[in-house]
Order: C-alpha cells, then sequence, then structure tokens
C-alpha cells in the first residue's frame, strides 16, 4: 500500500496502537483527535487493508526460558527458485526461529534463533539446519546482551511526520 493512503489521523492512530494494543478505543479517538465511532471504522479499515496486521503480547525472553538469542549465517549450495522454497517452507515450521531474511552479501539467509542453552541449540542444528537440503554453510553469531528492542515502526517519514494536527 502506498504511503499516500495514510492520512494523519491514520498516522496518530497507529502511532498510538504501536505504544499500547490495549488501549481502548475511547482513549484511542482522544488520542487521534476523533470521536469514538469514526476512530473504530479507520480501526478496522486499516486491519482489512492489512496495515496492521495482527496484535500480540510482547513477552520477556529471558522471563520465559529462552535467554539464547544466536544470529545465524546461512548459505545455499544453489540460489534456484526451488532451493530457496524448500528452505524457506522448512525454516518457516521451526519455532525457534523468530526471524528469517532472504539476504545479499555473504550468506543467502539470515536467522534469529532463541532457545534455552546451547545444548538446545545444538540440537536444533543436528535435527533441523543441517537436515535441510542445499545448505552449504551455517555460521552462528551469539548475542551476549540485547542493546536495543523496538516492535514499533518509526512512522516519521509519512507525508506530515507524527506532528501534524486536524
Amino acid at each position: 500500500m502506498p504511503k499516500t493512503d495514510l492520512d494523519a489521523i491514520d498516522r496518530r492512530i497507529l502511532a498510538k496502537l504501536q505504544e499500547d494494543a490495549r488501549i481502548s478505543n475511547v482513549d484511542l479517538a482522544k488520542g487521534a483527535g476523533i470521536s469514538p465511532s469514526p476512530c473504530l471504522r479507520r480501526v478496522r479499515a486499516l486491519e482489512e487493508r492489512g496495515v496492521i496486521r495482527g496484535y500480540v503480547t510482547v513477552l520477556d525472553q529471558t522471563a520465559v526460558g529462552l535467554p539464547v538469542s544466536i544470529f545465524v549465517s546461512v548459505s545455499l549450495e544453489r540460489q534456484i527458485e526451488r532451493a530457496l522454497e524448500e528452505f524457506e517452507t522448512a525454516v518457516s515450521s521451526w519455532p525457534e526461529v523468530l526471524e528469517c531474511y532472504l539476504m545479499t552479501g555473504d550468506a543467502d539467509y539470515l536467522l534469529r534463533v532463541v532457545v534455552p542453552d546451547l545444548s538446545a541449540y545444538e540440537r536444533f542444528l543436528m535435527d533441523h539446519l543441517t537436515r535441510v537440503p542445499g545448505v552449504s554453510s551455517i555460521k552462528s553469531s551469539f548475542a551476549l546482551k540485547q542493546v536495543s528492542h523496538r516492535s514499533a515502526l518509526p512512522l516519521t517519514h509519512l507525508s506530515g511526520g507524527l506532528r501534524e494536527t486536524r
């Protein structure tokens, strides 16, 4: 969807929802500068258009027993469509993989994997990643500390930014 489809009110709604997805419609409408009924219609329209893809609860990774984050660079033997599709299908089925990106540069894919400990990562490698046909290289980098993490997208690049009033 082109960014021009989002007016100032939509941008304020999106910014508020990114801050707190559990905000009441009344408070959301107040923050967006409109009344509750049009606010609810706009939220539903943003959902239908796919701008809002869903609502999630962000968990503390360590608190739920998954303190280890690994960034894994994977190279394939051949970058043909069938090999890429097979790898992407396999990766999409593994709950340990939170993110997977098709990359340019030295590796074909970059994965973010979370596990409870090194033994679990070893099992993940042996039971899953090394068994995908066509994988030629796997390089793992272990995160020592999470310095920054955001789930909210910066919306200030949209025309008018978020400081715009009605």
